[in-house]
């Protein structure tokens, strides 16, 4: 009778053991490392700082937005009122002064037709002067009408609504006064329409050299 021997000897088989215990080892080892730790919702909620949260809050973005499109619809608001009252202001100004560039001609025939009459007035009885006379009234009457008035153009000289073509030496008028005028001026309500071409007085130049 024959006995077979073991296919594996008793070397190999400890061998084998001490190969299966130290992947056993191995694993218990790297085990705990393959597995994530899973953390607490609610934890991660109180660890979380104000602005990761106000930056996450829903409500917060849509009052922020709201804010904001709520300023934008009153600066615009606004905006349209003060076009709406600058529109009618200009629609106002254009209605009054529509006809001022007509004026600003016809001052010129006016000019005229007064140095006619000035040359008609040495004999104030005749038609031809007193037709004239009611042609003057007339037009002042329509530049009346149209709002028209005439400057004054007295007392001390006014750069504003003067315009100076020559001075005088006067003893009587002070310095800087206006002597006489040479061409009447005209304004259109608040609008300068033309100035006064005066004549401003000067002191004399005896005055002149006693002052020095």
């Amino acid at each position: 009778m024959h006995h077979w021997a073991n296919p594996l000897s008793p070397e190999l088989t400890r061998g084998r053991s001490r190969l299966q215990l130290s992947a056993m080892q191995a694993d218990n080892q790297t085990a705990p490392e393959a597995e994530a730790p899973v953390e607490n919702p609610e934890i991660a909620k109180e660890n979380a700082t104000p602005e990761a949260a106000a930056e996450l809050d829903p409500w917060e973005q849509l009052e922020a937005e709201a804010a904001k499109w709520k300023d934008l619809s009153l600066r615009t608001a606004a905006e349209m009122d003060n076009l709406r009252k600058r529109t009618a202001r200009e629609r106002e100004e254009a209605v009054r002064y529509s006809n001022q560039r007509l004026l600003e001609e016809l001052l010129p025939v006016i000019d005229n037709f007064e140095m006619g009459m000035q040359a008609a007035a040495q004999d104030t009885s005749s038609m031809i002067y007193i037709g004239m006379d009611m042609v003057r009234r007339q037009l002042n009457e329509f530049l009346s009408s149209q709002g028209v008035e005439e400057l004054v153009a007295s007392g001390a000289f006014d750069p504003n609504l003067h315009d100076a073509v020559a001075q005088e030496e006067s003893a009587e008028i002070k310095e800087g006064d206006i002597i006489r005028v040479t061409r009447r001026g005209f304004k259109l309500r608040d609008r300068l329409l033309r100035p006064a071409s005066v004549v401003v007085s000067k002191a004399p130049a005896a005055a002149e050299g006693g002052a020095d």
